[in-house]
């Protein structure tokens, strides 16, 4: 079909952001975008009986970099066990690539897969700047989707020491280089000054005011420090957080004394799921999700993504490096620790979530609670923190859960009840999401929280990203298999079947700053880092 022009007609729209949900209208396509009309000649899809939204939205995966390529090293096993044949293209020209699944799959099958599930835009959650020229090659050979990368400050030297001297502006100005300098799209913060005190000596943090190299500097003035930062650039997407103590029993008292030190300020919570557990470090575990989200429900300025934990394998792959310790430790199982020389460290370590493992019944309920127990689904989206708490091939089932409560209800009576006994999951939690609400926490909702005005809507202007579902009353099986998916006007996936792969948009910002910083900057360089300040940005300054 024509990349030019195409009219979806007859299909029942759910377009959330400009208030449609359900009318049976048409979608009209002009080079790439969403026109108000086109003249009657214009090739048709037929969309009769379907449903029909824009493309997906993915606000926190890890689907490319050194850590990514670390984890798919230590599964040779999954390598195996997914194989992923090329794909029958239908342009003569393009080349199809075969490559593996599992949890992590490689990058072209990383492509073709989130496109087969109907998402067109992800944005890999956690790169080091100094290893992004390595994730920007990745992404340039994952097809289809548009992506963006999140560059990881918090545990950097060089800011460390401007909070410590209290030079918040050059801190401010730092950020805005390293999101330049990497080709970056949004500021992500990883247990800040925790991986930091675990690099320098095997410790963590587990409050906000430890003291990390001096008393100058703790995690609450590294917060402070960067969600000014990315506020004060007003870049799109907040500072994209990732709290202290994460899998800890009671974190959940440090997520709220987070999010209350930087009460006013936007800022954005990932897999909030993993930093929800009451109880008592090391002797007993519950539910805090009701607290947690009543707290989001009342801030309008936070928003958050869950990161539902899915039964069945995963591999728990983070910047958090002494998390990973820990559960190597507990779990006896292989794993990876990478320090990132003055920036951050990396752990991974494979994973299996049971359905009769206590914990594991705990996290998958709490999970849920915070989707239906959330007031406004635009500032609470959809997310497994791909692959930490299950594949986004999982996004499926995971909407079932939350569209189809008596299917929720019967997986809730075969899970281990020991924790989730008492929860407000156990207590019968009755809301069901709609289709609308499903398109919001999956497309218009992340495409609003990341600043993407052209994408999560089909109005006049949007990027042409539309996928179209067979209306089964299956959730799972539906939005497993869309029949129809265009991406930027190309009709990438048709009658179920992937045959076309276009190359997809790099996102990135380039925010301006005090080009003195980088005189300052290149001595710091000099004096500690192994790479020539000249050879550092993975992509050309101010192109």
């Amino acid at each position: 079909m024509s990349k030019a022009r195409l009219r979806i007609a007859g299909g029942a729209v759910y377009d959330p952001a400009n208030g449609t949900e359900g009318a049976v209208r048409d979608v009209c396509i002009e080079d790439g975008r969403i026109v108000a009309e086109l003249p009657r000649e214009a090739p048709k899809l037929d969309a009769r009986g379907m449903v029909v939204m824009p493309g997906g939205v993915d606000i926190h995966s890890h689907i490319a970099g050194s850590s990514v390529n670390h984890g798919r090293r230590l599964l040779p096993e999954e390598h195996a066990a997914d194989p992923a044949p090329a794909p029958r293209l239908a342009d003569p020209d393009a080349t199809p690539r075969s490559g593996t699944g599992g949890t992590i799959p490689s990058s072209f099958t990383t492509g073709y897969r989130y496109a087969g599930l109907g998402y067109t835009t992800a944005m890999e959650a956690a790169v080091a700047p100094l290893a992004a020229r390595h994730a920007h090659c990745e992404l340039d050979d994952t097809p289809i989707i548009d992506a963006g990368l999140f560059a990881l400050l918090g545990n950097d030297d060089y800011l460390l020491r401007q909070i410590a001297a209290g030079e918040a502006a050059r801190a401010r100005d730092y950020a805005a280089w390293v999101l330049s300098a990497a080709g970056g799209y949004a500021i992500k913060i990883v247990n800040p000054g925790g991986v930091e005190r675990w690099k320098a000596g095997g410790r963590n943090v587990t409050g906000l005011d430890d003291a990390v190299g001096t008393d100058a500097v703790t995690p609450r003035r590294i917060l402070e420090t960067l969600a000014d930062a990315a506020n004060a650039l007003e870049l799109p997407h907040p500072v994209h957080i990732h709290c202290n103590n994460l899998g800890q029993a009671g974190n959940a008292a440090t997520t709220l004394e987070t999010m209350r030190a930087l009460a006013g300020r936007r800022a954005h919570f990932t897999h909030l799921q993993f930093h929800s557990y009451g109880g008592e470090r090391g002797k007993s575990w519950k539910s805090a999700a009701k607290e947690v989200i009543e707290h989001v429900n009342a801030h309008p300025e936070v928003s958050a993504d869950v990161g539902q934990v899915m039964f069945g394998p995963a591999t728990t792959l983070t910047a958090d490096a002494p998390v990973e310790y820990l559960l190597h430790a507990s779990s006896g199982k292989r794993w990876v620790n990478v320090d990132i020389e003055l920036e951050t460290g990396c752990g991974i370590v494979p994973y299996s979530y049971k359905e009769q493992a206590a914990v594991a019944a705990l996290q998958w309920a709490i999970g849920l609670e915070l989707f239906l127990l959330a007031q406004d689904p635009w500032r609470v989206v959809l997310s497994t923190d791909h692959p930490n708490g299950g594949s986004f091939l999982s996004y499926p089932e995971l909407i079932r859960l939350l569209m189809d409560r008596g299917y929720r209800d019967e997986r809730l009576k075969q899970v281990n009840q020991k924790l989730v006994a008492g929860s407000a999951l156990a207590d019968g939690l009755a809301r069901e999401y709609t289709l609308s609400e499903i398109a919001i926490v999956t497309r218009a909702g992340p495409a609003r929280l990341l600043g993407l005005s052209d994408k999560g809507h089909l109005g006049v202007g949007a990027d042409a990203d539309v996928t179209i579902y067979a209306n089964d009353p299956d959730r799972a099986k539906m939005f497993a298999t869309p029949r129809h998916v265009i991406k930027g006007g190309v009709v990438v996936v048709e009658e179920g079947q992937l045959r076309r792969a276009p190359t997809g948009r790099r996102l990135r910002v380039q925010p301006g700053y005090d080009r003195a910083v980088t005189r300052d900057l290149k001595r710091w360089f000099d004096g500690h880092a192994c790479v020539a300040f000249e050879n550092y940005p993975a992509v050309e300054l101010g192109a």
